[in-house]
């Protein structure tokens, strides 16, 4: 359905002098270039875009009659297929605006000969015309807007000439062409072409195919050593049914009239279309580049029978275009001027039958985006980002288009969400003006102009001197002026369009019309009023001015009437009104003040939009705070269309100035209808800021305590609130510090779990709990650690769990420093509930009990930090550095360091440090530590130590010689006879070691 509404995209008209009737024209940048009627081998160059608008600006002699003339942006050249003799001519012409400063030199070289001969030394300034030779005549052509490559179609075949830029001295370089591909498809005869970063298309008469071309470094496997050939020749799509394509052979007769059904294959299925494309790589191999090629989009159509008089050349395809659109990046300078990085993200194609046209994205996604109904037969058709421009005989018309729509789904596939949105691409078409032209016959576009050509027949002239609106006349320099019966009947006009902000304007003044009376009408218009300054703000020659703010101010303010409508209309796409405002940049007391909030004793009085938009724009933590009267009217708007919400609208930082008693009475009633826990809970953070503390501790004593951490869980602002990006405590998570702080740690380990709160945030709210300095580490955040290890089975966070505390039982071991406040878990807690707190090693625990008593007011930190070390899931490594600044001057820092060296595995230096330190408990962990693998240490390190050491008499003497004694006693029963002889010093007294002699050799007889 095509939306029409009468707007005024046109503005002013002028007309452009030409001397000679024009019969093409196209633009080049800020030039209008027109190609005079048959016999004047003349093109007129004119300015656009300046403010002396048609200004000539030179001119330049062509071969023979124009067929078909391009600009080309990429390389600032003028391609055109010419007449001479009945033979045809491709021709592209470099440097032309030269001939505007007054250079009258040209030269004229052929492709692929020496182009350096054709620039002698300080001749800058001239016109260079390249005649390209084809095998057969040229028909059409395109030129790619990014990189500026040629394509022309020849009957059967296309062929593409590469631009490149050759340096011709130090000073001086100039672009050339370079025969880079052929396509060959087979039967086939292309009538319209168009090229855009790799992608073609082509029509013949009634069908459209659309290819894309990529480089290859490796060459294609086809049909000989440079090509690749794709063809289906078995199988062809009809309406989804599989036909043999040879069956398609139709009896020769004139009686009958042949038609094809229609077809549209999309992607990889267009490979089932039955055109065979074969690609043939000109040049060398190695020097040029290699293609692939695959279909992306064929469609065939029928031809309209409705009338008994059949017409093909009426009912053939037309205005094949491709347009790209871009994201910008960062500006460069080229040619002498600074232009925007272009990099290509959204490509389009337009195609046209007499009465529909029809525009499909074909980058990312292959689909139909719109389809154009035209009221009059089409003659020619132009798409631009913002408009689709169609002529008729006598009418000019502009329909919008939403190419921007579907380039801001490619550039951001999330663009639908709660934070963007953005109007959907397969709106209804609208149509914006129909403009009276008599005898339209072609149409161009230039930035915001239009061009069209009008050429009246005899009948139409009469009309027009009959009409009482007069277009411009044309006027000649220094010509007689023509009797009126001899007045020519052709013009070439320049419109220029409305401004996109005049426009904009007028749709949403437009708009207004439909506000309480068509819903869908008043969204549709004001879509489109977005869709075109987004349009506008996605142009890459945009630059930083005032024009952009004035359009950004205008996207913004767009966006809040959108979120208006959707706020206020009761639409199945309510839920839009939460990402345009969001996008309108506008605050919650600004969008409040757009609603009327005076009568509030209807419940159904806000639309659902609104309330959605409300209550996720209060769920967010805000710095906003509403005043104290708006914060009471959301309540009540809330207690009215969804009382359930109350309690996460009253945890909300934008409602911190509502009166707590008044909050407190709306909960009241909420509760008797709704009753909760979330609710309990808020009625006791409300009681702690009306001071009374005791209806504060009776609100929760009234649930269970899993159930009020499930409470916090459902509404975490019950505990803590952001500002300016920053976690603050809220009084009910202080009132808990100080009355539960078990519940408290629990309920904070909930949000963490339940990724409502991060480790990182966890650590910054709970020293802000203990108003501790930034470096102090409180122990109900070490008692946080605790618990969190306790519940947490990710490998990357136990790592850096254990980490923190280690590194802080050690930081309190050395300053002698006890915990702020008691600790919630002792270490049997932890042991029994937690497998990364091991059990503690029994020469840890004999070690232990030789401590002096001074050193047992730190045993909770000194055994948690064992029992962690002694859990095999630690990495000693990580907390190493660490554990070295502890002093070995005690008892309970060597059995730390004792332990780390178990743990690396040294234990020959664990034997050594308790030898020189404790060897009493040397025993005890030999007893426990050197075992399987480890156990021949009794005999290769620890016996010959113990004898060393007892040859001296000492303090430690009874000590070495009683752990000497017991480890003979473990090796009479460990080695054999001889064996323990082997290991016995050799100048040791034989009356000391017999028993045991006596003990191993008696265990022998026994064995």
């Amino acid at each position: 359905m095509v939306q029409l509404y009468n707007l005024h995209p046109f503005g002013s008209q002028q007309v452009v002098p030409c001397k000679q009737e024009p019969e093409l024209f196209c633009c080049g940048r800020d030039a209008l270039l027109v190609a005079c009627a048959p016999g004047a081998c003349r093109v007129e160059v004119f300015a656009v875009g300046r403010s002396e608008l048609c200004e000539p600006l030179g001119s330049f002699n062509t071969l023979g009659r124009v067929l078909r003339m391009a600009y080309s942006e990429a390389g600032d050249y003028v391609v055109t297929i010419e007449e001479k003799n009945k033979a045809l001519f491709l021709r592209a012409y470099m440097n032309w605006r030269c001939l505007s400063s007054g250079s009258s030199r040209v030269c004229v070289r052929m492709l692929g000969h020496n182009p350096h001969a054709s620039y002698p030394e300080a001749s800058k300034e001239q016109m260079s015309i390249i005649e390209m030779p084809l095998s057969d005549p040229p028909l059409c052509f395109s030129c790619c807007p990014l990189r500026g490559d040629l394509l022309v179609a020849c009957k059967n075949k296309l062929v593409l000439f590469s631009l490149k830029q050759l340096v011709v001295s130090q000073d001086l370089s100039l672009l050339d062409f370079e025969l880079s591909l052929i396509l060959h498809v087979q039967n086939v005869t292309p009538e319209e072409v168009a090229f855009c970063a790799g992608y073609v298309a082509l029509t013949v008469e009634l069908e459209v195919l659309i290819l894309k071309l990529e480089s290859s470094e490796k060459v294609a496997r086809g049909t000989g050593p440079h090509g690749c050939e794709y063809v289906v020749k078995e199988k062809v799509v009809n309406d989804g049914v599989l036909e043999e394509a040879n069956s398609s052979q139709q009896p020769d007769s004139d009686d009958f009239v042949i038609c094809q059904q229609p077809m549209e294959l999309l992607g990889e299925e267009s490979k089932l279309c039955g055109i065979p494309v074969t690609l043939e790589s000109t040049g060398l191999v190695g020097e040029n580049p290699h293609f692939q090629m695959r279909y992306v989009l064929y469609r065939r159509f029928a031809p309209d029978l409705s009338s008994f008089v059949f017409s093909s050349e009426e009912a053939r395809l037309h205005s094949l275009q491709l347009l790209p659109m871009y994201e910008t990046g960062s500006s460069v300078k080229a040619e002498g001027r600074e232009t925007a990085k272009r990099e290509l993200l959204s490509l389009f194609c337009f195609f046209s039958l007499p009465h529909v046209g029809y525009l499909y994205a074909v980058g990312n996604l292959v689909e139909l985006i719109s389809t154009y109904q035209y009221s009059e037969k089409s003659r020619q058709a132009v798409l631009t980002p913002q408009f689709l421009h169609v002529i008729t005989s006598n009418n000019l018309q502009c329909f919008t288009v939403r190419c921007s729509a579907a380039a801001a789904r490619d550039e951001d596939p999330y663009i639908d969400t709660t934070l963007k949105a953005c109007p959907p691409a397969l709106l209804d078409v609208c149509t914006l003006r129909m403009q009276l032209f008599i005898g339209l016959k072609a149409i161009s576009h230039f930035k915001n102009h239009i061009i069209v050509l009008t050429k009246a027949e005899a009948e139409d002239l009469t009309e027009k001197k009959k009409s009482s609106r007069r277009l411009l006349s044309r006027k000649t320099d220094n010509q007689p002026r023509v009797p009126p019966e001899f007045e020519p009947g052709w013009n070439l006009y320049i419109v220029s369009t409305t401004s996109t902000l005049q426009l904009y304007r007028e749709m949403v003044d437009y708009s207004k019309i439909y506000e309480n009376v068509r819903t869908e009408s008043c969204i549709h218009l004001l879509s489109e009023a977005h869709l075109l300054v987004r349009t506008a703000l996605m142009d890459p020659d945009l630059k930083e001015s005032e024009e952009r703010e004035d359009l950004l101010m205008a996207f913004r303010e767009s966006c809040a009437l959108l979120g208006d409508c959707y706020s206020r209309f009761d639409t199945k796409d309510f839920h839009l009104t939460l990402p345009y405002y969001k996008m309108s940049g506008l605050s919650v007391t600004e969008i409040l003040k757009r609603v009327d909030l005076s009568s509030e004793d209807e419940a159904h009085k806000y639309g659902k939009g609104f309330i959605f938009y409300l209550q996720h724009a209060l769920y967010e933590d805000t710095d906003e705070e509403l005043s104290e009267d708006l914060a009471a009217k959301v309540l009540r708007i809330f207690y009215l269309a969804e009382p359930n919400q109350m309690p996460h609208i009253i945890c909300s930082p934008c409602t911190k100035n509502v009166c707590p008693k008044m909050a407190m009475d709306y909960l009241q009633k909420v509760e008797e209808v709704v009753p909760s826990v979330v609710v309990k809970l808020c009625k006791a953070s409300l009681a702690l800021k009306m001071g009374d503390q005791d209806r504060c501790q009776k609100e929760l004593d009234s649930y269970a305590e899993l159930m009020q951490v499930c409470g916090f869980i459902v509404e975490p602002r019950l505990l803590r609130q952001q500002i300016k990006g920053q976690i603050i405590p809220t009084e009910l998570a202080l009132h808990l510090r100080e009355t539960r702080p078990g519940f408290l740690v629990a309920s904070v380990l909930a949000l963490h779990e339940n990724s409502k709160m991060e480790l990182e945030e966890a650590d910054s709210y709970i020293k802000m709990l203990s108003a501790k300095d930034e470096d102090a580490v409180p122990q109900l955040l070490v008692d946080f650690w605790e618990a969190l290890l306790v519940a947490c089975f990710q490998e990357e966070v136990v790592r850096e769990l254990q980490f923190k505390l280690a590194s802080q039982y050690v930081r309190r071991l050395c300053k002698k420093q006890l915990p702020d406040t008691k600790p919630l878990k002792t270490t049997e807690d932890l042991i029994n509930s937690c497998g990364h707190y091991g059990l503690i090693f029994p020469w840890i625990t004999f070690m232990m009990s030789l401590a002096p008593p001074a050193e047992q007011n730190f045993s909770e930190d000194l055994s948690k930090l064992q029992s962690l070390l002694c859990s095999p899931h630690i990495d000693i490594t990580s907390i190493l550095p660490f554990l070295e600044t502890l002093p070995e001057e005690t008892v309970s820092g060597l059995s730390i360091h004792i332990l780390c060296n178990t743990r690396l595995g040294q234990y020959e230096t664990a034997i050594e440090r308790l030898l020189e330190r404790c060897p009493a408990a040397v025993v005890p962990y030999a007893q426990h530590e050197l075992k399987d693998e480890h156990q021949a240490l009794w005999w290769q390190k620890l016996l010959p130590e113990l004898c060393r050491r007892t040859r001296h008499a000492g303090d430690n003497y009874p000590v070495l010689l009683s752990s000497l004694k017991e480890t003979l006693s473990v090796l009479a029963m460990e080695l054999e006879l001889r064996d323990f002889l082997n290991v016995l010093p050799k100048d040791g007294n034989a009356a000391f070691f017999l028993p045991h002699l006596l003990q191993c050799s008696r265990r022998r007889q026994v064995t």
